[in-house]
């Protein structure tokens, strides 16, 4: 049922997407709000350290592998299909679990946090998605 044979190329430039997505959205469209969001405004312009840098990488790489098998697996092979894909998942397991982390007393501001980093999480799942289907 679950096919392991992937194509790599797909799955590391779909991986290099997402992170330059993340730079863009992390670093150029929502560092002040998400600094608020975490109650750490002392964070805001400041760099971010290496483990900040890979470990979303790596995060994005077992999604990424993850939507691989899956889009395989369910014969997805078409665009609009690959994006409907994409959206369910990306709404119902990432963003929902965006919105799941928020929800706890660390996070002082946790609608805030969901609201501006759920987006990030729907729209790098829609360009996994394609990018994988596109390469297929």
């Amino acid at each position: 049922m679950f096919s392991l044979s992937l194509n790599g190329l797909a799955v590391l430039l779909s991986v290099v997407a997402q992170g330059m997505l993340g730079s863009a959205w992390y670093l150029g469209v929502i560092p002040k709000p998400y600094a608020l969001a975490l109650g750490r405004t002392d964070l805001a312009g400041r760099k971010p350290g290496a483990l900040f840098i890979a470990g979303p990488q790596l995060c994005m790489l077992v999604v990424t592998l993850a939507n691989a098998v899956l889009l395989r697996a369910l014969h997805i092979d078409a665009m609009p299909e690959a994006l409907v894909f994409g959206a369910i998942s990306g709404a119902g397991y990432l963003a929902a679990t965006v919105f799941n982390v928020a929800i706890n007393p660390n996070i002082p501001r946790p609608l805030l946090y969901g609201v501006i980093n759920a987006p990030y999480f729907l729209l790098s799942n829609l360009v996994s998605c394609a990018i994988l289907t596109a390469m297929a």
